[in-house]
């Protein structure tokens, strides 16, 4: 079934959005189908986790629609929203555990908060999700008896907890060493094809990102500037992607900050203009 005929997990459909006068994201179509790893990417301030936000419906666009397996979020009454949050799992910048709970107390939060499940087959659930990320031995442990990666991984299994339909991760490999950034992505692709999820990453890391993505959007001064495969924005001859993709220093996205012409800023000096007394 083609893409043009199946159908999208989640869809943008001519979305704006603005804090307040500044316009962060301007005409933004794309469509995300059921089992995908998809990456968001681009400049720094470019809008990636604003769109992250709409989707969970916390922000509302300002024209055009976000759905959710078909459903617009902006039109979803309170329970429907809620509903529909309990199908997304999220990992936040950093794993956000909760600190005064152990590794287990964590990942069967969301089980108790939102399931009757007795206490017993939460246990074995949790169990279950821990040993997926390879921490079932961790379960008694506190956030900071952790390390960076081992966090990460614990917010892993926080998030598939309630087998989400949708696991929208919010730059899963900021800060980790090599080992734990290569362990996190095989299990983001590992998660997504064992559970039969769908996943979101918004992320700056081109080379870990590109292994594991099915396709790649490319972000830039508040519009989609490309997408496709990691192979097709690798040849890719726009230039802001190039530039991007290869993490050259110069190019569309300057090296220096706007300033006078050399000449003009030291001849200026003579005379004290733009110096302190």
């Amino acid at each position: 079934m083609s893409e043009s005929s199946a159908k999208a997990l989640v869809e943008f459909e001519r979305v704006d959005f603005s804090y307040d006068a500044r316009a962060v994201l301007g005409a933004i179509s794309l469509r995300v189908m059921p089992g995908e790893v998809v990456a968001v990417m681009g400049a720094s301030g470019g809008g990636k986790t604003t769109l992250l936000r709409l989707i969970g419906g916390q922000l509302r666009p300002d024209a055009g629609d976000v759905r959710f397996d078909g459903e617009s979020v902006a039109q979803m009454s309170h329970a429907r929203l809620y509903a529909a949050r309990r199908r997304m799992g999220m990992l936040f910048q950093m794993g956000a555990l909760f600190t005064d709970q152990t590794v287990f107390e964590n990942v069967a939060f969301a089980l108790r908060e939102h399931t009757r499940l007795p206490e017993s087959m939460i246990r074995d659930l949790v169990l279950m999700k821990l040993h997926a990320v390879g921490l079932r031995g961790a379960r008694d442990l506190y956030p900071a008896q952790l390390s960076g990666g081992m966090a990460r991984r614990v917010a892993m299994a926080r998030a598939v907890a309630l087998d989400p339909a949708l696991v929208m991760y919010d730059e899963p490999f900021a800060g980790l060493d090599p080992i734990s950034l290569g362990i996190s992505a095989r299990l983001i692709r590992t998660l997504n094809d064992a559970l039969g999820l769908t996943s979101i990453i918004v992320s700056h890391d081109v080379e870990e990102t590109f292994t594991i993505a099915d396709r790649v959007f490319i972000l830039g001064n508040g519009h989609l500037l490309a997408q496709g495969t990691p192979q097709q924005l690798r040849d890719s001859t726009e230039p802001l992607v190039r530039q991007f993709v290869r993490g050259e220093p110069d190019g569309p996205v300057r090296f220096h900050y706007p300033a006078p012409e050399l000449r003009e800023d030291f001849l200026g000096a003579d005379t004290g203009r733009g110096m302190r007394p």
